[in-house]
């Protein structure tokens, strides 16, 4: 009798008893295609493993046994629906010890080390092999590059950047530079951009293609640049190049490092694993489990479709790569340094898991939930493009099933994310439908932690996250992070306020179902801590503690925010809309309002009954102007232990007496023992007391009937302006002013005088010093460029 008719035997005589029949396959490396799949006689591969379960699949239980070692994969594992399991009997791929199967993308390379000079060696390459990624004894390495990367500049755009990095002047000493790579931060820092060099022109300037992996077109940043893969660069340890033409692999290793004892990987796989099916034919109830996956490609090149009006452009794919699936669950899987997305979960999906992963060091982002933009109704695709908001369908929800919905990431520490490209976040949503995140411990990232990038459709729950040490590399975004250009979303607000009046239920056509943010830490250096910005509409957030930057609220409906703490911050609301209908009450706040774009007129009355622990009449100045806080409170809200990070508040509190209710200060971040172990946690910081009554110290001039003020802090994003072009903010524009009179209005932003750059009050002062009769200026409104003349 075969090994096969005594599995079905025995699983004909569970069914008979009632239970429910099992197959169990094992692989092993050792193992053989050729064998029977037993614990005894193994099979080698995963592919043959895949296939043995098919047979079971559907039809009973199927565990697949995977022994430890390295699968080094020849294509991608592909499963379709005729490998789906079935509810109760599902199909489960499971490492027989968690970690210790590791699934690779890659080879291994059989390579003899010789010097070369200068401390590096040459080894020869199998011919015609392509190379992405050099790994030596299991950690990535770096292709060589200009200027050198520095470990200890964390926070700088690429760990070290020049403005000279591709300059005529550089490029004399490259030989050939096709091939190489640029790297470069959007003008505003809003990510960036990454181009091919094609070669050098006739006078030695450095050509290339690319640049359209940001949706927000401005072109790269003047200074924040990098260049790799560039022969000529190779002088740090740890630099490799490959020359493809004559099959060269060369290498500069750590003194004392013995090459031709250490284990040498490649990339070759973009998506190790994928799931093929469609909402008609789904693949479903399988279990990917305990894996290592490791040696997918970097990406960035491919990372061309848009995402509606956000600022992204992503790549359809990743390491694992879901399309068409239901019930699949990704659990205790470490995504280590792979090149681009570790799982991209791609239109129609339900009921997708991601749980007791940890993922780190990825090129892209950690989860990615993308949907259609077939399934949304009126898109729209570039910040400037618009609709006839009168005209628009105005049916609620999207046209079909085609994107993700009802999924979760839980229980995941997920950190170093955006090591190539610097527009990724540790879970992304977008086109997407009641995507929850739970228990998640986030950092480490170039941009956001969390970003939803768009109200389609909404339904979203985050919750107990432990989200820090963010927008690293960028600017003007949060540790949570999130727009709303949806269908009533116009880049002129007055149209939008005028359609929304004529029609309410406008804002809520796409975000149709309230998102929450609740029960979590945030965290953000370089930005807010939670950034709901344009349009961001129909969210909850409450029970949330805010550790530095504080809570910013930019164009939207019905945001309430209650029952949170900002610690020495506040409340950040921008460009707000007549009738918005958002509520903050109950927090306790260490700050007075900083608002932009924000009066009486469009401030509503929703703000009030907060407990603030900054002086009175530093907050008041502020909220009388915009008939805020008529019964709010002030007062030591009277933190449990605050250098211990527990801010609840004692008994006796006045924090009570404004509704608020103590919520758990040791529930946020991953929880899985094994992950909590290596987890960090944020800096806590020390009380500012005084934060609330610090003048806002920001240089002011009068000129022609107008106030002008020099941007400082975080005001730069209300105008959508990087720090380095800053720029002087009109207000109190009198009517008799000749620049009122010209066109120029209170919450613009002038930049230049006559083209010259007026970053601030000095300058401005210098520029307009002599200058006499018509004066052109360069004025920032709506986030777009115009041009006024003035006379002097």
């Amino acid at each position: 009798m075969t090994n096969t008719s005594l599995t079905l035997t025995a699983a004909c005589w569970l069914a008979a008893f009632g239970f429910a029949p099992a197959a169990d396959i094992f692989v092993s490396p050792s193992g053989n295609d050729s064998n029977a799949g037993t614990k005894a006689a193994p099979l080698g591969s995963m592919a043959a493993a895949k296939e043995a379960a098919s047979r079971f699949a559907g039809k009973e239980a199927v565990t697949v046994h995977v022994a430890d070692g390295v699968y080094y994969l020849p294509e991608t594992l592909v499963f379709t629906a005729e490998d789906s399991g079935k509810e109760g009997s599902p199909v489960v791929y499971r490492s027989v010890n968690e970690g210790g199967a590791v699934l690779s993308g890659g080879s291994e390379l059989d390579v003899t080390w010789e010097p070369y000079k200068d401390g590096i060696y040459q080894a020869k390459t199998p011919a015609g092999l392509k190379i992405d990624q050099v790994f030596i004894d299991g950690r990535n390495q770096r292709m060589a590059r200009y200027p050198n990367y520095d470990p200890a500049k964390k926070a700088e755009p690429y760990q070290g950047y020049s403005a000279d990095a591709f300059s005529p002047e550089r490029a004399k000493n490259w030989a050939d530079p096709a091939g190489g790579f640029i790297h470069a931060m959007h003008s505003k820092r809003w990510g960036g951009y990454h181009y091919l060099i094609t070669g050098k022109d006739g006078k030695g300037a450095v050509t290339y293609e690319g640049g359209w992996q940001n949706n927000r077109q401005m072109g790269m940043h003047k200074d924040y640049r990098m260049v790799e893969n560039i022969f000529e660069e190779l002088d740090a340890a740890g630099e490799w190049y490959h020359d493809a033409k004559t099959d060269t692999l060369y290498y500069k290793p750590e003194e004392g490092a013995d090459l031709n004892a250490a284990k040498v990987e490649v990339v070759r796989l973009r998506q190790l694993v994928e799931f093929k099916g469609s909402e008609s034919s789904p693949v479903k109830n399988i279990t990917l489990q305990g894996f290592v996956v490791r040696h997918a490609a970097r990406t960035f090149m491919d990372v061309k479709e848009p995402l509606l009006r956000s600022d992204w452009a992503i790549y359809r794919g990743g390491a694992y790569f879901l399309t068409g699936t239901e019930g699949v669950r990704i659990l205790d899987t470490e995504f280590d340094q792979v090149g681009g997305n570790a799982v991209f979960v791609n239109n129609y999906n339900r009921d997708v898991v991601v749980k007791g992963c940890h993922i780190h060091d990825a090129g892209a982002s950690g989860v990615c939930f993308v949907g259609d933009p077939d399934a949304v109704r009126e898109p729209l695709f570039e910040y400037r493009e618009t609709n006839d908001l009168m005209k628009i369908d105005r049916t609620p929800g999207p046209k079909t099933n085609n994107y993700p919905a009802d999924s979760a990431v839980e229980d995941c520490l997920i950190h170093g994310i955006g090591r190539v490209e610097r527009q990724p976040a540790g879970v992304q949503i977008s086109m997407a439908m009641g995507i929850t995140v739970r228990d998640c411990s986030i950092y480490d990232t170039a941009r956001a932690g969390i970003n939803i990038s768009e109200g389609t459709w909404g339904g979203h729950l985050i919750e107990r996250c432990d989200v820090f040490d963010t927008v690293l590399e960028t600017h003007d975004h949060g540790s949570f992070n999130s727009w709303g250009r949806d269908r009533f979303w116009h880049k002129d607000r007055t149209v939008t306020e005028a359609a929304v009046k004529k029609y309410p239920e406008m804002p809520f056509l796409d975000a149709g179902k309230k998102t929450v943010i609740r029960d979590s830490r945030w965290r953000c250096d370089h930005g807010w801590d939670i950034d709901l910005d344009d349009g961001s509409t129909n969210y909850d957030i409450y029970n949330n503690l805010m550790l530095n930057n504080g809570l910013k609220l930019r164009e939207g409906y019905r945001r309430h925010a209650w029952n949170n703490i900002t610690v020495n911050n506040g409340l950040h609301p921008h460009v707000w809309y007549k009738g918005s209908e958002n509520v903050v009450k109950s927090n306790i706040f260490m700050a007075k309002h900083k608002p932009a774009g924000v009066s009486k007129g469009n401030a509503g009355d929703g703000v009030d009954k907060n407990l603030y622990f900054a002086d009175k009449g530093a907050v008041m100045g502020i909220s009388q102007k915009l008939g805020w806080d008529e019964n709010s409170i002030f007062g030591d809200p009277m933190f449990v232990d605050p250098a211990k990070a527990d801010f609840s508040v004692k008994e006796g509190s006045p924090a009570f007496e404004i509704g608020f209710k103590n919520f758990p200060m040791d529930q946020f971040g991953v929880k899985k023992p094994s992950l909590k172990k290596i987890a960090r946690t944020p800096v806590i910081p020390a009380l500012n007391t005084q934060n609330g009554g610090e003048s806002n110290g920001a240089p002011t001039t009068e000129w022609l009937g107008l106030t002008l003020t020099e941007l400082s802090g975080v005001e730069f994003s209300a105008f959508g302006v990087s720090q380095e072009d800053g720029g002087l903010a009109v207000s109190n524009a009198r009517p008799i002013s000749r620049a009122k009179q010209a066109g120029v209005q209170n919450g613009d932003l002038i930049q230049a005088v006559n083209n010259r750059k007026t970053a601030n009050v000095k300058q401005f002062k210098k520029v307009v010093a002599k200058m006499k009769g018509e004066v052109e200026l360069k004025v920032v409104r709506d986030q777009e460029v115009i041009k006024i003349n003035v006379t002097l």
